[in-house]
């Protein structure tokens, strides 16, 4: 098996498909093969930070660069090679291994299907996403909420759009996580309670003492959402490890120079800070990751 076709038994058997299945009771499924071997093993980090460097690096993916698939029931946008979407050049940015722009049609979704060893985080964008799990959890993730799932030893879900008539479109993001094999464990909040207009605010971090959710890795999540032209700037937690990614969910916005439009992604690394300049009404996620495990 070449490595090709490697890396897309591996991520299908994880991404699973529309239709019925029985939820599994399980609080805690192990799985025969980890997603986290096998991806981690195959994929390699091609963006990684040189301390000998004082040149800030970056890479610039735009929207009409990614691959996707249309199933009919599901149309999605991937930033990095997922299932049927292979680039070398494009696996992942440090640690950030998923990140995917997804709709789904009226009453349909992902059946129930596994993941182990991986921080799984969904953002929906618009509409209402039902989500069960092995864990017991039963949910409705809605606009301006976050949910985080730890895989660890092993968990099945479920993720359905709940309106029978309505789009429903979210983030779905992976991480490699720092540990593996833990507990699964299951989080969602509403950002209303955080959000900050005409600033950044931060949604996820290592920490469940911090503002937002919290994952087993050393990564921090940010929205940023403005109404009008504004500077602003973001400062990395740990610049000598860490790099951001940028995805422009709506508007446009400079950083650094480099405008960005609705979609595209922009990931800086060997830097402590960026500026960022929004061109009117703006919404954007920072998600600042390690650049190598």
């Amino acid at each position: 098996m070449d490595r090709k076709d490697f890396i897309k038994k591996g991520i299908m058997g994880a991404a699973g498909i529309a239709g019925s299945s029985n939820m599994l009771k399980a609080k805690n499924v192990k799985l025969k093969e980890s997603t986290y071997d096998k991806m981690k093993e195959q994929v390699g980090f091609n963006h990684i930070p040189n301390h000998e460097m004082n040149t800030t690096q970056t890479v610039l993916h735009r929207a009409d660069t990614r691959g996707g698939a249309d199933h009919g029931w599901l149309n999605s946008k991937h930033t990095f090679s997922f299932a049927n979407y292979y680039n070398p050049e494009r696996m992942h940015f440090g640690v950030l291994r998923v990140l995917n722009d997804d709709v789904v049609a009226g009453g349909r979704g992902f059946n129930t299907h596994p993941h182990d060893n991986m921080e799984i985080i969904s953002i929906p964008l618009d509409g209402d996403l039902q989500h069960k799990d092995s864990m017991g959890n039963v949910a409705i993730i809605r606009k301006d909420d976050i949910q985080v799932m730890s895989a660890g030893t092993g968990v099945y879900h479920s993720e359905y759009n709940s309106s029978q008539d309505e789009q429903v479109k979210f983030l779905q993001i992976w991480l490699f996580p720092k540990v593996k094999n833990v507990e699964p464990r299951y989080d969602q909040i509403s950002l209303s309670d955080i959000k900050e207009e005409n600033s950044i605010y931060q949604i996820l971090s290592p920490s469940s003492k911090d503002q937002g959710v919290w994952i087993h890795q050393n990564a921090w999540f940010s929205m940023g959402e403005f109404s009008s032209d504004f500077k602003s700037s973001y400062t990395l937690r740990d610049p000598r490890n860490n790099g951001i990614y940028i995805f422009l969910i709506d508007g446009e916005i400079d950083v650094d120079g480099q405008e960005l439009f609705a979609r595209d992604g922009y990931g800086v690394w060997d830097t402590e800070s960026v500026n960022i300049n929004t061109k009117g009404k703006s919404k954007f996620l920072i998600m600042e990751v390690p650049m190598q495990a």
